[in-house]
């Protein structure tokens, strides 16, 4: 069992939602902020959401913002992604990860230390 293990994904209509989970192992998710990438098929990864370690802060990318919500709880040690108004080119496999994340970092993969194995997401149109 991973460290950092993703759910939700799954196949929706184009202006749908999904939610995605990703759940940590005990006794790491609260010395970490998180953030949520994805890779399209032939594309590099992306940076979707971070948030900071205690949900103080939070920021996104430029293509998702108004749509996504990223959150965390740190007492079930899972953080979320709630993606909104769905399109097609949404469609990737969605990782998330946990690093010491800062205010001029976040949005790169480099402080990010560990890592789950991705779920699909699949918007069609």
């Amino acid at each position: 069992q991973g460290q950092l293990e993703e759910s939700g994904g799954g196949l929706v209509q184009a202006g749908g939602s999904l939610r995605l989970s990703c759940a940590a192992s005990e006794g790491i998710f609260d010395r970490y902020g998180m953030g949520w990438f994805r890779q399209a098929p032939g594309k590099g990864r992306e940076f979707v959401a971070a948030i900071s370690r205690r949900a103080a802060i939070t920021h996104y990318g430029d293509s998702v913002k108004e749509r996504f919500t990223i959150s965390r709880d740190n007492v079930k040690n899972t953080v979320y992604l709630q993606m909104s108004s769905l399109k097609p080119e949404d469609t990737a496999v969605y990782f998330c990860a946990a690093g010491h994340v800062y205010r001029d970092n976040y949005a790169s993969t480099n402080p990010y230390e560990l890592w789950g194995r991705g779920t699909q997401v699949t918007v069609s149109s």
